[in-house]
C-alpha cells in the first residue's frame, strides 16, 4: 500500500474537508507522484494548488 496512489489521495480529501489545506496539499502532491495517469496527476496537482490557495 505504500506505493499505492489513491491512499493519499483520500487522506488529502479528508484533510481538505477538515480545512487542514497545507497537509492535504502535501498528500495530493504525494498521490500524483506516485500516479502513473497523466490525466490523474493533473487533477492531483490542480488539487495541491487548490489548497495552497485555500480555494478548496
Amino acid at each position: 500500500m505504500r506505493d499505492y496512489h489513491l491512499l493519499p489521495a483520500v487522506r488529502g480529501d479528508l484533510l481538505a474537508k477538515l480545512g487542514r489545506m497545507d497537509e492535504a496539499r502535501v498528500e495530493f502532491e504525494r498521490a500524483a507522484q506516485l500516479t502513473r495517469s497523466a490525466p490523474e496527476r493533473e487533477v492531483l496537482l490542480r488539487r495541491a494548488y487548490a489548497c495552497a490557495a485555500g480555494a478548496v
